[in-house]
């Protein structure tokens, strides 16, 4: 296992497995990395020395194409349209949360200035 300082804070994001040691984590083969990689269903960094290096949140997108294709039978277009829709359902729910976050704000907001003229 190579660890390599990241700009990120988090631990899921930070890259620090080496392929051997991913492909053993997900239970595929590193030629099935490399493959998958090419498809751009992943995308490890690269260390200085051109190393593949994966993160927690690599791993757990790996073991995600696995369980499509190896659970449901979902072939590797599949498994490309089903990850590209997770994602585009969690940006929305990101920006979903963001707009409920600036509506309760505004409304806090305007609940205060009723109260200020009431007074």
């Amino acid at each position: 296992m190579i660890e390599v300082p990241s700009m990120m804070g988090d631990a899921e994001f930070k890259p620090r497995y080496v392929i051997s040691v991913a492909a053993r984590m997900v239970g595929i083969e590193p030629h099935s990395l490399r493959y998958y990689e090419r498809l751009g269903l992943v995308r490890p960094e690269r260390s200085s020395g051109n190393i593949r290096l994966y993160s927690e949140n690599d791993i757990e997108r790996l073991r995600h194409v696995k369980a499509l294709m190896s659970d449901c039978g979902v072939n590797l277009a599949g498994v490309e349209v089903a990850l590209r829709l997770m994602e585009r359902m969690r940006e929305m729910q990101d920006r979903l949360e963001t707009m409920e976050k600036e509506l309760e704000r505004a409304l806090e907001t305007e609940i205060e200035d009723i109260e200020w003229k009431e007074l």
